[in-house]
């Protein structure tokens, strides 16, 4: 299995910790780098504007992205440090740094290719979990500067732990899992000279730049935009929220809480996905139906009104690429006051299809579209409440998850919803659950969790 949780849940054992970190000369490229063209994309630049908005905080508001792993052998050093920056050179996100200038306009500075160079820095021998993880949360600079994400090992006796930390700016869950196993095929390459093949990948430069183009051929007479704003009209206005109380007021923010609980073994996982099939769904029809029935039986609602992430790769090269890939699109449908799961799933499916065809119409972008007329109330610096699923088991590497003790934490970060992650992995599938850190929240995510648990569990025919 994976594990899933907050960097403070992560618990390292002691050793030898080395970092990898922006040498000084690449530091003054980064500093010097001129502007470029391809503003950030639109996930992006919502992410800077919040993270902007919340300078001179005591803590980090913006995401931390920490991948872990584990290696049962002693670290070769320079071939790390090779991997290390073959992998930064690969991927172009890593190679751009953004400024929110006076007017507000957020413009990209890139650094050149060879610009980019990391190098070891050995903090020596610690014995203390909370200091590692002090270490690297302090040692990783945020998204305001160049060089947000770093690359660590632990050495121990027999064995090392690899671990990097990569600001949310440069990376999504996709984005993690191909970081993971393109480092170790990278460190195996130079370590050993082993030569797995490991796709070129898209630039993720070129990707912000076709978003972008394609938004702007987009108008409120848009078919794909009538049909966001017709959703959030039927909201009152705004964007969906998390069916309990949060204990959020006035627009405030707590830092993250977090819950991870399992859901189904593997066998289970199988029985469940041939059941939604059978009644005209998928997996992922399953798992709407089942927040669905989840949100009549505590709020009485008769509507469905979420919102999930989407993967937007769309070739093998982007399949191969790091950055932040997503778009936000709606799952909306009837609930229907007697409905049960079976009647459910499917219903839940076509919502779930209807949403992937506005995966072009980014809510961004048709926020800004919105005519003053629209009634719609989305302020800047809206969030969203989400579920998102994900089939692990078809990324690269996953048959060795179990073998490398992997790991997938962030940080405590702003929170004002709830972002809930189910992951079906080779093993078995887990609900993980952000939320804000206080007591009313965590009794609404308790029974959320609960009652979502149930009845995704008693949906599973029997053997």
């Amino acid at each position: 299995m994976v594990d899933f949780g907050l960097v403070d849940e992560w618990n390292p054992a002691p050793g030898r910790v080395v970092s990898w970190v922006a040498t000084s000369r690449s530091l003054a490229f980064a500093a010097a780098a001129p502007v470029h063209d391809v503003p950030p994309s639109h996930q992006q630049e919502h992410y800077l504007r919040r993270s902007h908005r919340s300078t001179g905080t005591d803590y980090r508001t913006s995401g931390l992205c920490l991948v872990t792993a584990a290696v049962p052998a002693l670290l070769d050093q320079d071939a790390m440090t090779h991997a290390v920056n073959e992998f930064l050179d690969r991927h172009d996100t890593f190679h751009s740094w953004f400024a929110v200038e006076p007017d507000g306009v957020i413009r990209r500075h890139r650094l050149e290719s060879g610009q980019v160079e990391f190098a070891p820095v050995d903090h020596g021998h610690i014995d203390n979990a909370q200091a590692v993880r002090d270490l690297v949360q302090k040692q990783t600079p945020p998204p305001s500067q160049w060089d947000c994400f770093t690359f660590w090992t632990i050495e121990h006796d027999e064995s090392t732990t690899v671990y990097m930390a990569i600001d949310h700016l440069h990376t999504d869950g996709v984005g993690q899992h191909i970081s993971c196993f393109e480092l170790a095929c990278l460190y195996a390459k130079h370590a050993w000279g082993q030569t797995s093949p490991i796709p070129r990948p898209a630039s993720y430069l070129e990707y912000c730049a076709r978003e972008r183009a394609a938004s702007d051929l987009l108008t409120p007479a848009t078919p794909e935009v009538q049909t966001w704003l017709r959703l959030l009209r039927g909201n009152d206005g705004e964007l969906p929220s998390f069916p309990l109380d949060l204990g959020i007021r006035g627009g405030d923010t707590d830092r993250s809480a977090h819950r991870t609980v399992p859901l189904f073994g593997e066998d289970e996982a199988a029985r469940f996905e041939k059941l939604c099939r059978d009644h005209g769904g998928e997996f992922a029809g399953g798992v709407f139906a089942a927040a669905a029935l989840t949100e009549r039986e505590l709020t009485g609602s008769d509507y469905y009104f979420g919102i999930t992430p989407l993967n937007t790769r769309s070739t093998l090269a982007e399949m191969a690429s790091i950055g932040w890939y997503v778009a936000l699109v709606p799952v909306a449908f009837p609930i229907g006051v007697r409905a049960g799961f079976e009647r459910t799933v499917a219903r839940a499916q076509r919502a779930y299809e209807n949403g992937m065809r506005l995966k072009a119409a980014t809510i961004h972008r048709v926020l800004e579209l919105a005519p003053p007329d629209s009634g719609i109330q989305v302020g800047p610096n809206w969030s969203n409440p989400m579920i998102s699923y994900v089939d692990a088991r078809e990324f690269a590497g996953s048959e060795y998850f179990d073998i490398a003790r992997g790991g997938l934490y962030g940080n405590r970060a702003a929170s004002e919803e709830a972002l809930i992650w189910i992951n079906r992995l080779p093993t078995g599938t887990t609900i993980s659950v952000i939320h804000p850190d206080n007591s009313i929240a965590h009794e609404s995510v308790d029974r959320y969790l609960a009652t979502l648990g149930r009845i995704l569990r008693d949906a599973v025919p029997q053997r």
